[in-house]
């Protein structure tokens, strides 16, 4: 974890059941990675199998693991491949995520069309231009939690002094959710990606349901500025109000909003301060930190793991995706694939990386695309301008990240300056 600029993957696999290539059992997915940029040591032989191999889950059900990027382009806009996690069979990565796989889920797990009238009732808010509007409010945002982190002097958390209020106070503001509750939302929101336990997540949904069903009752009562009070108003006047899917929507816009923007904060700036090479060419040229933030995506790829169920059998490169099948995109893998990429494990702020899937693709691309981009333009610039001898204060390999199977990110990061 030294300023190499470079990232690797791995771990051998097979075709099961035609086994056609001659490779090994199948590998475990997830893994930890080793170091919270590089993807893991155990992936590596994946590579050699692009675009489409088998792994086995935590449970030990087999599944596809998609790794070229073209394939995964591809796969990802056929609506062959349901997002529904209500379906029998679909799989999961984790025994706290299947804990909560019959929940139901807006956007992410439903298909079209209802998913495309559920994005159209909330797109509005998450355009380009919307985005671009709400630039002065993220940077107003920006500004007081850096000066509240160095009033406080340093050393000092950067996930908890920065990372993670700056997305919160913002998707609060989108949505009309008080900020003063942030630390009961924060809470659940941990347990509900990182348990421990399943009966952790289990308990965490209801908690945040409980609290956001409560909100969507008052907001009824005596509607206010945010998202969720134009949802509540538009479902009343219409006359077909349906709580269930205004709380469903409040949840993964609250959890997703603040979740993974915290996680790119904290991640980007280890990355950076592990990387001074690439930190002080962005210093010299701040004009080149849009580009930046696309290349800090496509490397680190947090979201690793995007999840799907086929319903017909899907041919791919020679390879048949059965009806039922379990179908896995690693983001970590498609985003390093070097027939798209060269020197894909380089940190290059000079490549066109804007195609990446650190998003997604297809109808289910990220929603919040536009504002995540505009949040860490805005909070990488800030944090490195005004704390220029920004370093960590603790040896990076001693620093703890995030496990394998969960959003991509710092535990916590110890800086000075």
């Amino acid at each position: 974890m030294t300023d190499t600029d470079t990232t690797s993957t791995g771990t051998p696999t097979n075709t099961d059941p035609t086994r056609d290539r001659g490779a090994a059992d199948p590998v475990a997915f997830p893994q930890d990675r080793t170091c919270p940029y590089q993807p893991p040591a155990g992936y590596d032989p994946l590579r050699a199998a692009r675009p489409l191999t088998r792994i086995t889950l935590f449970d030990g059900r087999p599944a596809w693991l998609v790794t070229g990027h073209t394939a995964a382009r591809r796969l990802m806009a056929d609506q062959r491949l349901s997002t529904d996690r209500s379906r029998d069979g679909f799989p999961a990565t984790s025994a706290r995520l299947a804990a909560v796989r019959g929940r139901r889920t807006a956007l992410l797990g439903v298909d079209d069309p209802e998913h495309r009238a559920q994005r159209r009732m909330v797109l509005p808010e998450f355009t380009l231009k919307r985005a671009a509007a709400l630039r002065p409010r993220i940077r107003r945002i920006v500004d007081e939690r850096l000066d509240a982190m160095i009033a406080q002097g340093p050393p000092a958390d950067l996930v908890t002094a920065f990372a993670l209020p700056v997305p919160s106070m913002v998707i609060c503001a989108l949505l009309g959710v008080p900020y003063a509750d942030h630390d009961f939302f924060e809470e659940q929101s941990r347990r509900l990606l990182r348990g421990p336990l399943p009966a952790d997540t289990r308990d965490a949904r209801d908690r945040l349901e409980a609290y956001l069903g409560d909100l969507v009752d008052r907001k009824r009562q005596a509607p206010g500025d945010g998202l969720l009070d134009d949802l509540v108003r538009r479902q009343s006047a219409d006359g077909a109000f349906d709580r269930e899917l205004l709380v469903a929507f409040a949840v993964i816009l609250l959890v997703a909003g603040h979740e993974t923007t915290a996680n790119m904060i904290s991640l980007g700036t280890y990355t950076l301060l592990s990387n001074p090479r690439r930190l002080a060419e962005l210093r010299a040229d701040p004009g080149l930190l849009p580009d930046a933030v696309e290349e800090l995506m496509r490397v680190l790829s947090i979201a690793d793991g995007l999840l799907r169920m086929a319903t017909e059998d899907i041919d791919v490169d020679g390879q048949t995706i059965r009806a039922g099948d379990g179908v896995v995109f690693s983001t970590s893998l498609i985003n390093r694939d070097e027939s798209v990429y060269p020197d894909p494990d380089a940190l290059d702020w000079h490549r066109p990386a804007r195609h990446h899937v650190a998003f997604g693709f297809g109808i289910h691309q990220c929603l919040g695309q536009n504002l995540a981009r505009a949040e860490l333009e805005i909070a990488l610039h800030a944090l490195f301008d005004r704390l220029p001898t920004l370093r960590l204060a603790a040896p990076a390999d001693e620093i703890p990240f995030k496990p394998g199977d969960t959003i991509q990110g710092m535990l916590e990061l110890p800086v000075a300056w």
